[in-house]
């Protein structure tokens, strides 16, 4: 397993270049993953109409017997044709983030590491300015630019450079971690908007071209392929926020996070991210986010200053062999509907646990993680179309997507374990039982009689924050811990808060 080279919490990491190279330490943002660092189809007609146009340079000397340069020429030239297009709508971002640093007041002469020791007082507060740098993408001509959350993420200042060379102060019109997505403005109206493309019909093997900033050499271009599509690695949100990466051996680096990647009709079809690397530098395994999965955070954003989402209300699984005999499924692949919240869309429109969801308005859904990211990108209300099997019968239905919320979402993780009725901490829920800075956890709303949340004192508001040591978000997650103590026929702890108290519960069955 490769060494993991991260920043907690994805956080721009630092890289030194030596003086005599730049003369300046240079903060550079990408993205890292477990072993990881975070950071089309017809190009070739493409490649022929423009290297037509271009004449080789005069005194050009000539290829060796034997060899054909023409289609190595053709390439070169697409490329060249690609950078020069693609240049103006590509930007540097500098951020800068003071932080307030609070240490303790020392005594001269107490040796280091003494001072744990003693209750010594606060001293004065430290401000320590931090730098970073990014890459983004312009996408609308009055100053709208895409980039990665990471990139901006905590910035108090922003400084957007051009290609041109000339610099102006941007701000953040929105962000959305769930995707590691970010929306900068500047005030211009006369920068070139790059061109999205379809990065559903780009194939594995088709040439793309990355842009950036990697280390500070801003308007960086390098060339690759199209690796691997519908990569899903748990990097996003801490595994809860929606991946569908575009892989490519394209170099990207740290200060590349944020830029475009582009098809050879320079078209956008991806936001490099991030990198699995060893070093910190690039291993030829990159992961750009897809602009079908970019374009709508974009256009939300703008729109609305947040992201709004649709809501099913059904929880997803997979189509596999323990799927297929557990529900005894006619069909072989698609996603299968595991569970439907009562009264949400779902529900509303007929849908069933175990109905396998074939197609969603004609594109047809191979994995739930696919399926997800689609229903996220509509916005409420919208109508989709899906195609069903039921007991191996075809069957359509038009649902009516509600806004996905925190609330709403709490519902999977609520459920009844020991005899109460939990439902997972949000803001709402601990607002609502005077609850303030809880993170996590089960809060208690409604206990049975004569149960074991009955028996050992539990009550109505208590938050259940960890069992085995583990913090809590679902009931379902509290079940499982509980059955596994129960299979090796041992207690398990659990803490409780109730108001300002915390108690500890070691729970037998």
């Amino acid at each position: 397993m490769p060494n993991t080279v991260m920043s907690p919490s994805w956080k721009p990491i630092s890289g030194a270049l030596g003086a005599m190279i730049l003369g300046s330490l240079v903060t550079g943002a990408v993205m890292t993953v477990p072993g990881f660092m975070r950071n089309d189809p017809g190009a070739q007609d493409v490649v022929a109409t423009q290297s037509a146009a271009v004449a080789g340079p005069v005194g050009q000397a000539s290829p060796l017997p034997g060899q054909n340069l023409g289609a190595a020429q053709d390439l070169s030239t697409a490329f060249r044709n690609v950078a020069n297009l693609m240049r103006p709508s590509v930007v540097s971002i500098n951020t800068k983030a003071t932080q307030i640093i609070r240490g303790q007041r020392v005594p001269p002469g107490l040796p280091p590491g003494f001072e744990q020791f003693f209750n010594l007082p606060e001293g004065q507060p430290q401000r320590r300015e931090e730098s970073g740098m990014g890459s983004g993408v312009i996408v609308r001509s009055d100053g709208y630019i895409l980039t990665n959350n990471h990139v901006v993420e905590g910035a108090d200042e922003l400084e957007v450079e051009f290609s041109d060379g000339k610099k102006a102060p941007g701000r953040i019109i929105g962000t959305d971690p769930q995707t590691d997505l970010a929306v900068v403005k500047v005030d211009r109206t006369d920068l070139k908007a790059a061109s999205l493309g379809n990065s559903d019909a780009i194939q594995v093997g088709d040439w793309v071209v990355a842009i950036g900033s990697p280390f500070g050499l801003d308007q960086t271009v390098t060339a690759g392929i199209i690796s691997g599509k519908n990569r899903i690695r748990g990097i996003i949100g801490d595994g809860a926020g929606f991946e569908d990466f575009l892989q490519t051996d394209a170099a990207i680096n740290p200060g590349n996070s944020g830029g475009p990647l582009v098809n050879l009709r320079g078209e956008l079809v991806g936001i490099n991210t991030a990198i699995m690397s060893r070093s910190g530098s690039s291993a030829g395994i990159g992961f750009a986010i897809p602009v079908s999965l970019a374009a709508p955070v974009l256009n939300s954003i703008i729109e609305n200053g947040t992201v709004r989402r649709g809501f099913l209300g059904a929880s997803l699984g997979p189509v596999n062999e323990e799927t297929i005999e557990g529900y005894q499924l006619k069909a072989k692949r698609g996603v299968l509907i595991e569970s439907v919240l009562e009264g949400m869309p779902a529900d509303q429109a007929g849908i069933q646990p175990g109905d396998v969801v074939v197609a969603i308005d004609g594109r047809p859904m191979r994995t739930h993680a696919q399926m997800r990211n689609y229903v996220a990108s509509r916005p409420p209300g919208a109508q989709m179309q899906l195609e069903l099997d039921r007991d191996g019968k075809p069957l359509q239905v038009r649902v009516d997507l509600k806004e996905r919320t925190e609330e709403v979402m709490a519902q999977f993780g609520s459920g009844e374990v020991m005899g109460a009725e939990l439902v997972p901490v949000t803001p709402a829920t601990a607002q609502k039982y005077g609850y303030r800075n809880l993170e996590s956890g089960l809060i208690i709303t409604g206990i049975k009689d004569n149960s074991i949340a009955e028996r050992d004192g539990l009550e109505v508001g208590d938050v259940i924050q960890t069992a085995g040591g583990l913090p809590l978000t679902s009931a379902r997650q509290l079940e499982v811990i509980l059955d596994e103590y129960k299979r090796q026929n041992q207690p398990c702890r659990v803490t409780i808060r109730r108001g300002n108290q915390m108690l500890l519960m070691v729970v037998r069955e």
